[in-house]
């Protein structure tokens, strides 16, 4: 095989392995049923996050729905010009349940894996150096654990206009420490482990060592905790839209679910509070039951025990 062949033929091995990786996946969670529910709702998630708002037949806020005669539909149940009903402002529920699942979408996503990858990162490192940095970074830790998220966040976005992006990096800032504790505990016996010593004798720099021995090797845990924060994201984002410190801009589940509250309908307008919260619910619930599955695997005690 020629010098020029041989990239070629080292990319389509890495593309095989991982469409194979991916088959074995996707069969892993076929054999799951609660799991493979999880995966349909996650990927209609998707499907509503990225072309929800095309998706909308009016504009969530600037459209009024209005009867043959012109008047204003406020507090319509379902009908055949507003499917899922209007609110008491007159706005179409299904403009607004299309509308507000992109921005839960970006929060839930950038959120989980920001989340994640910081929580990953300062594991990895905390784990694999020990020592002062080590010290350092768990002390860290420990003052994000004894800061309550709700309260901070609260008080951050009294100061500023909140945006998506801004509610995305303050859920990040405050939701990593859960991953890093986990990861870092992982490290800690990988570390320890014969083929890592052998990498180190062998002169392996510590980067080196980090990312290609033991990296991998904590990856599920990683990838585990980064599905566990979208759903804590997408938790934490409808939380402080309910509250009131949403992005005023923005249609969102959690300003949905606001908007009926302030209206003083939450217990007679079904039809306005039920998309959000089932869409809420459904997302969350579904993320974690496509952790728990691969939480069994990865821990296998969690079998035992049942």
């Amino acid at each position: 095989m020629s010098t020029e062949t041989k990239p070629e033929a080292e990319l389509k091995k890495r593309v095989e392995g991982v469409a194979e990786t991916l088959r074995d996946q996707f069969t892993f969670l076929r054999r799951d049923r609660l799991a493979f529910a999880g995966v349909l709702i996650v990927a209609a998630f998707v499907f509503l996050g990225l072309l929800g708002p095309a998706l909308a037949p009016h504009d969530p806020i600037e459209h009024t729905v209005r009867d043959d005669a012109g008047s204003m539909l406020r507090l319509s149940e379902p009908t055949g010009a507003a499917p899922f009903g209007t609110t008491a402002y007159g706005k179409d529920v299904l403009s607004q349940f299309l509308a507000g699942a992109q921005p839960t979408f970006i929060v839930g996503l950038f959120g989980g894996i920001g989340t994640g990858a910081l929580g990953f990162l300062v594991g990895l490192v905390s784990g694999y150096y020990g020592g002062w940095v080590d010290e350092v970074l768990m002390r860290l830790t420990d003052l994000t654990f004894s800061l309550p998220f709700t309260p901070m966040a609260l008080l951050l976005l009294t100061f500023v206009t909140p945006s998506v992006w801004l509610m995305t990096g303050i859920i990040v800032a405050f939701l990593w420490k859960m991953p890093a504790r986990v990861v870092r505990s992982e490290v800690l016996s990988v570390r320890e482990r014969t083929f890592v010593k052998s990498a180190r004798a062998s002169g392996a720099s510590d980067l080196r060592t980090m990312l290609y021995h033991v990296a991998p090797n904590v990856l599920p845990i990683g990838f585990l905790y980064t599905a566990y924060g979208i759903a804590w994201a997408i938790a934490a984002q409808a939380s402080l839209a309910f509250l009131g410190f949403g992005d005023p801009t923005v249609t969102s589940w959690g300003r949905m679910l606001r908007q009926v509250f302030e209206s003083g309908n939450m217990r007679v307008a079904w039809w306005w509070v039920l998309p959000p919260a089932l869409g809420i619910a459904a997302i969350t619930t579904s993320v974690f039951l496509i952790g728990r599955a691969y939480e069994e695997v990865i821990n296998p005690e969690i079998q035992t025990e049942q």
